[in-house]
């Protein structure tokens, strides 16, 4: 009878359910995860929001406004024909909204126009770039959202959360991404263009056309997204023939109609003529949307594609000119790729950790990207790159996760011009994905690092609001000294001329103001009434010497002397010195 019970209680007894909170937290787990995603984006936006209203024109913003105009107005390829038209039909979206005053007969380079179309015909500079902003900042947050699908396919939705995180809390990301300049658009074109490929291994008649479209975006934004062009084709065909081997898997073989081995090297043969077709049919899918993109966009500016450049175009020979002659892109990219070439071809300057070169230094970007990424950032990235390759079941998402940024940096790292790590935004959105491979199943330590590094990045990047573009991680010593490592865009690009104006008008009224200003910024417009030292002798230069810190790293000479013989008087945004005479 005992027996009989026990038997019946073991078939009867409900199996054991989870307490009732837990129970709650996991049927709305989604809910949860979506709300937290929101919150994430909507602290970047903030930040990125906040800095754009703050912040004066950069050096590169008033040239891409102002050929962002001409697009709307004349419909004409004229400025700026260094870097394609798509980035700039954004901007020009912002632009529209905004309605400038512009006069399309001034004549000028694109950096005088620039000048003209904010301080000269009327307009509010501060009204009109914080509209052409707003468009690279939707986009910016669009491609957070990229990041977190992306993560998510690879470890779910933990690790994309994580991933989302250090995206959001990356300083150079809300820095260049608050910014009407085309850094940040490019970098999230090839970060889409990578997921969509990857997501082509499943499905690859409506993503591989779309990867193109995303690729396509990317070059036709800014030319240093070409070496993606290659990669990106190897990985379409890698998952076309994915795809195709999947099929094959779930579906049975065909009954051979002949016998013997030689039908069998028959049927081998067949297959891997039908896999190398098919891998070529897909790279080549992604190969004619893309250049089918570059062409639409030179196309919606100008139907009829005339290009009358404002300045030369210099010639190409050689071998790089021959290869730019056989693209099949419009004359006017063709024209941008020879401009590219002369700017590579010119000594610039550089400058890194105190020492200033001309030339350029191959290990510049990583040492910059060591300073100027989060140290959190930085640990989840390197171990998610390991462990991806690392681990089986994530091994099949390495080529797609770690080629792209890999190639595009090396590529970038023969560039001439060190100015700064806007030119490889696409390694802070490519580790941030990579992070979320660190979180391991049954582990739960890793996902404890994971989230101890995630919270030092966010405190780390709310330390430095709202000067995110001087940023520098705490290992050297953050922002307040990254001019003594960096030079250019990484400290100093111009941003800072309104808060200098309120500096002067809070703390030091009716003073006299000697400046050394590096930026596209027109002093005189923000009531800053300066004369430039250099152009005086020493003993007349006497009150405030206020330098912007791209001059500081360059100083020789005169300027050195002035600086030499002042004391520090503090600083304004972590971009311009403030110096006692």
């Amino acid at each position: 009878m005992a027996r009989e019970q026990q038997l019946v209680l073991s078939r009867t007894a409900p199996a054991k359910e989870p307490s009732r909170p837990y129970a709650r937290v996991r049927r709305h787990s989604r809910l949860l995860a979506g709300l937290l995603a929101a919150l994430l984006l909507a602290q970047m936006a903030a930040a990125m929001v906040t800095t754009a209203v703050r912040q004066t024109p950069t050096i590169d913003e008033p040239v891409y406004v102002a050929t962002a105009t001409d697009y709307l107005r004349e419909h004409r390829i004229r400025y700026n024909p260094e870097h394609p038209p798509l980035g700039k039909l954004l901007i020009a979206a912002g632009v529209a909204v905004a309605g400038p005053r512009y006069d399309p007969s001034y004549a000028g380079t694109q950096g005088e126009v620039g000048r003209h179309l904010l301080y000269e015909s009327g307009n509010d500079p501060w009204r009109l770039m914080l509209w052409a902003r707003l468009p690279v900042i939707v986009l910016t947050l669009l491609c957070g959202l990229v990041a977190f699908a992306f993560a998510r396919e690879l470890t779910g939705t933990a690790g994309a959360l994580a991933a989302l995180a250090l995206y959001a809390f990356s300083p150079d990301l809300i820095a260049h991404g608050s910014l009407a300049t085309l850094d940040a658009p490019a970098a999230g074109f090839v970060l889409t263009s990578a997921w969509l490929v990857w997501r082509a291994r499943r499905r690859p008649v409506p993503y591989l056309p779309l990867a193109g479209a995303a690729l396509g975006a990317a070059v036709a934004t800014k030319m240093n997204a070409l070496p993606a062009v290659p990669v990106v084709m190897a990985l379409a065909a890698v998952s076309a023939v994915t795809a195709v081997r999947g099929r094959e898997t779930r579906e049975p073989p065909p009954v051979p109609t002949r016998r013997g081995i030689p039908a069998l090297l028959t049927g081998v043969a067949g297959g891997r003529r039908h896999k190398a077709l098919v891998a070529v049919a897909g790279a080549g899918v992604v190969a004619v949307v893309a250049i089918a993109v570059v062409w639409a966009a030179y196309l919606t500016v100008d139907p009829r594609l005339r290009f009358s450049p404002a300045e030369p175009v210099p010639a190409l020979h050689g071998l790089r000119g021959r290869l730019v002659d056989l693209l099949p892109v419009p004359d006017a990219y063709r024209a941008g790729m020879r401009v590219q070439f002369g700017l590579e071809d010119q000594p610039w300057q550089g400058f890194l950790f105190g020492h200033l070169y001309t030339g350029a230094l191959w290990y510049y970007l990583p040492v910059a990207l060591l300073v100027k990424t989060p140290l959190g950032l930085l640990a989840l990235g390197a171990a998610g790159a390991v462990a991806v390759v690392a681990l089986r079941r994530l091994r099949p998402a390495a080529p797609y996760l770690l080629l792209p940024p890999g190639v595009l940096l090396a590529a970038a790292m023969t560039g001439s011009r060190d100015f700064g790590t806007r030119y490889a935004l696409f390694v802070p959105m490519f580790l941030a994905v990579a992070a979320a491979c660190v979180p391991r199943p049954g582990r739960r330590w890793t996902a404890a690092v994971t989230a101890v590094l995630v919270l030092c990045t966010a405190g780390s990047s709310l330390r430095t609001f709202p000067y995110y573009l001087p940023y520098a991680n705490e290992a050297f010593g953050g922002p307040a000294r990254t001019h003594r490592l960096l030079h250019d865009s990484n400290v100093d690009w111009g941003q800072d001329l309104g808060r200098l104006a309120d500096r002067l008008r809070q703390r030091y009224p009716g003073e006299r103001v000697w400046l050394v200003y590096k930026g596209s910024g027109v002093p005189s417009y923000y009531g800053i009434h300066a004369t430039d030292p250099r152009t005086v002798p020493q003993r007349r230069v006497h009150g405030l010497l206020v330098v912007s810190d791209s001059a500081l790293a360059k100083a020789r000479g005169r300027l050195a002397e002035l600086i030499g013989s002042s004391r520090p008087a503090g600083d304004v945004g972590h971009s311009i010195s403030l110096f006692r005479r």
